[in-house]
C-alpha cells in the first residue's frame, strides 16, 4: 500500500489532481485567516446542531460528531440509515456558496456540515456515491478549524492519500472518485480543539 502526501503549496493549487479512477483539487488557504475566524466562530454558535443516531447490529449508535443539513426546501438527503430535512440556507453560507461554484463548475443546492468536537470525533470510510447525488458528483469540502487528516482509500488498489485539511482549506472531489475511492476523517488521540467541515452538494 502506497501513501502520499499533498500538503505542497508550492505548485497552483487550482489544478485538478488526476489520481486513478478520479481528479481532485486541494487549495490549502483559499480563505483568509480572517474569513476562516469568522466563519468557524459564526458556524459554531448559529448552526442547528444534532447529534444524529443510526442502527448497527442491532444497536442504537450515536455519530461520533454532530450534523446539520442546510438547503433548498425540497431536498431531503438520505445516508446511513437516516433521512435529514433541510434547514434554510443561513447568509454565510450562501456567501461561501457562491464563492466555491465558479472554482468547481457546479451549481450547488445542499450542504451537509459536521462538527468535529475534538480528536475523538470522526468518521468513518464512506464514499458520496448516493443515487440522490447523480452519476459521478461534485462535492466540494470547506474547512474551518483544527487541522485533521482526511484520508482517501482505493476501493480495489488499497492505495491510500493523506491530504491535510487546515485553517480556511478548500477540497473538490470529481469525476469518478466517488465510486472508487472511499474517504474518512480519523480519531486522534491528542486533538483537544474543534473542526467544522461543509460539504457542498448537488442533489438532483
Amino acid at each position: 500500500m502506497s501513501q502520499l502526501n499533498l500538503f505542497d503549496t508550492s505548485n497552483d493549487e487550482s489544478k485538478p489532481v488526476k489520481i486513478k479512477n478520479g481528479e481532485y483539487i486541494f487549495v490549502s488557504q483559499f480563505f483568509t485567516k480572517r474569513e476562516a475566524d469568522f466563519y468557524l466562530e459564526r458556524f459554531s454558535k448559529s448552526i442547528v446542531w444534532k447529534q444524529e443516531e443510526m442502527k448497527m447490529y442491532g444497536k442504537t449508535v450515536k455519530f461520533p460528531r454532530l450534523t446539520a443539513w442546510y438547503g433548498d426546501n425540497d431536498k431531503p438527503y438520505s445516508f446511513s440509515g437516516i433521512t435529514l430535512q433541510p434547514h434554510p440556507w443561513t447568509r454565510e453560507l450562501l456567501e461561501i456558496k457562491n464563492k466555491i461554484e465558479p472554482l468547481s463548475n457546479e451549481k450547488f443546492n445542499s450542504v451537509l456540515l459536521n462538527l468535529y468536537r475534538d480528536g475523538s470525533d470522526s468518521i468513518s470510510w464512506h464514499t458520496d456515491a448516493e443515487k440522490e447525488l447523480g452519476k459521478n458528483p461534485v462535492i466540494v469540502s470547506v474547512n474551518f478549524g483544527a487541522e485533521r487528516t482526511f484520508q482517501l482509500r482505493h476501493v480495489d488498489t488499497k492505495e491510500r492519500i493523506d491530504i491535510f485539511v487546515t485553517h480556511g482549506s478548500l477540497l473538490i472531489m470529481m469525476g469518478e472518485l466517488q465510486h472508487f475511492w472511499q474517504h474518512q476523517v480519523p480519531k486522534t488521540k491528542t486533538l483537544k480543539t474543534k473542526r467544522i467541515n461543509l460539504t457542498f452538494r448537488a442533489i438532483k
